[in-house]
């Protein structure tokens, strides 16, 4: 009997886990369709004071740190300060005057960016944001990670940032993990980059790659045909035969793109040795200041903590409105994707540094 139940049990079991399989296929088709047809609806720019956020952490860390009565008594003198501080600010403005106590602005943006460079819609969005008011006082921090992707993504990506510097407005470039490839010619763009001791810049080079399937479907018998009009249109293919003139020509093209690239960042950073670092190769922090590839060792983290006093913080965000679809579709996106990474990590070995 009891067996019987189990059997039950685990039979129920297999069928709600086969549900939630379906139902989270069936969201992921559903977005991905949403995604290409597009929403109808704009998203928008969000903006949050980082100098309140800080506050607010100094201010818990103190209620438990410092004497109750020290704490109450700074307290009181802070309010004080800051109702004398807005009664300045209002006459300054009533008086057709720049208040006293106005600082200058930086802006902090994100970019993480993957193989698509698919960011650089919310970086446009929130770069033109910030320019409506952006002056030459101001700064924009931008916090980037990638390891690069496709060439017109990511140089559409640095053109946007070049928006910033020709608006005469300071552009910083914090790199607090990796900037390689296409991330580096983002990364060269800024009057500044700064680099944590351990982030990886560089990977100067291009790359292609694809499989040919020409044997096995001649060994089976299986005939593809392509037909093109122009001697380059196609160079290497999937499944046709290769030859060594398509050979020849498509490493033509990675070589001009890496001519191109090269430039680009010579450029930029003209006190590279371009030839020395243009190998592909990529270095570590303390390694990119001797390779005039960043300017200084910094955190994002230090840099803001610098700016805290003397500057208004403002990090700016462009959401993009999403339907429950997209929601639930992503939300299976990371379940399938943490599933995979869980599947690989146990048959690899553990590193450590």
């Amino acid at each position: 009997m009891m067996e019987f139940i189990f059997g039950i049990a685990e039979f129920l079991l297999q069928a709600v886990i086969l549900l939630g399989v379906f139902l989270l296929a069936v969201a992921g088709v559903l977005a991905l369709t949403q995604r290409k047809r597009g929403t109808g609806e704009e998203g928008s720019v969000e903006a949050r004071s980082l100098n309140e956020r800080f506050d607010l952490h100094e201010e818990s860390v103190r209620a438990v740190a410092d004497d109750p009565a020290e704490l109450k008594a700074r307290s009181k003198e802070q309010r004080k300060d800051k109702k004398a501080e807005r009664k300045a600010s209002k006459l300054a403005i009533k008086a057709g005057e720049t208040p006293a106590d106005a600082k200058s602005r930086v802006f902090v943006l994100d970019f993480d960016g993957d193989m698509q460079a698919s960011q650089v819609e919310q970086l446009r969005e929130e770069i033109s944001a910030v320019l409506t008011l952006a002056s030459s006082s101001d700064e924009v921090l931008l916090r980037l990670e990638s390891g690069g992707g496709v060439v017109h993504g990511y140089g559409l990506a640095a053109s946007q940032l070049l928006r910033i510097k020709d608006a005469g407005v300071k552009l910083t470039i914090s790199v607090d993990k990796v900037a390689a490839s296409g991330g580096y010619m983002m990364a060269c763009v800024a009057n500044e980059i700064l680099v944590a001791p351990f982030a990886i810049l560089g990977s100067i080079g291009v790359v292609a790659q694809l499989p040919n399937f020409h044997k096995l479907l001649k060994k089976n018998d299986i005939d593809f045909e392509m037909h093109t009009a122009g001697e380059y249109k196609r160079t290497l293919t999937v499944f046709g035969e290769n030859t060594d003139k398509a050979r020849e020509k498509f490493q033509a093209d990675l070589d001009d793109v890496h001519g191109l690239f090269k430039s680009f960042v010579s450029t930029h950073r003209p006190s590279l040795d371009i030839d020395a670092v243009s190998t592909g190769e990529y270095w570590f922090g303390q390694q990119t200041l001797e390779n005039n590839l960043a300017d200084r060792l910094c955190t994002s983290d230090s840099f803001l903590m610098e700016r805290r006093l003397s500057h208004d913080l403002i990090e700016v965000r462009y959401r993009n409105k999403k339907g429950w679809q997209e929601r639930l579709g992503m939300a299976a996106e990371t379940v399938v994707e943490r599933g995979v990474r869980r599947f690989i990590k146990t048959g690899q070995d553990q590193q450590f540094l």
